[in-house]
């Protein structure tokens, strides 16, 4: 399956961003959805994932609170709602996809996205 992430972008501290992963390729409603990010000289953290119908969500505790994953199994996409952005949710964001029950591991997922900036300024 193919994942193309857009909607990153800049930011002030408490504001809104959604990003957005869109999938082609393959059966979107197969795979476990998880969303990523990495900030500069840092490793890749989890940030949520989401099961194959959507009912079932995971968050970092993080962004817990703060942040909403979802997911359109009709228009093979699925959505990050960040709101109350802070500072240190800088980082490029990755969308994946896995054949998985779920997990917070990045080697579980098989599928990634390019990623997509996100930017919080103070």
């Amino acid at each position: 399956v193919q994942l193309q992430a857009s909607g990153g972008g800049l930011v002030q501290a408490g504001g809104s961003l959604r990003v957005s992963c869109a999938a082609s390729g393959r059966t979107f409603n197969n795979y476990v959805m998880g969303w990523f990010r990495q900030a500069p000289g840092k490793e890749r953290e989890f940030v949520a994932t989401i099961n194959r119908s959507g009912r079932s969500t995971v968050y970092a505790d993080s962004v817990k609170g703060r942040f909403t994953l979802s997911r359109d199994n009709g228009e093979n996409t699925a959505y990050l709602q960040m709101n109350s952005l802070k500072p240190e949710d800088t980082a490029v964001y990755y969308c994946a996809a896995g054949s998985i029950v779920w997990s917070k591991e990045p080697a579980q997922y098989d599928y990634w996205g390019q990623g997509t900036l996100v930017t919080v300024s103070s």
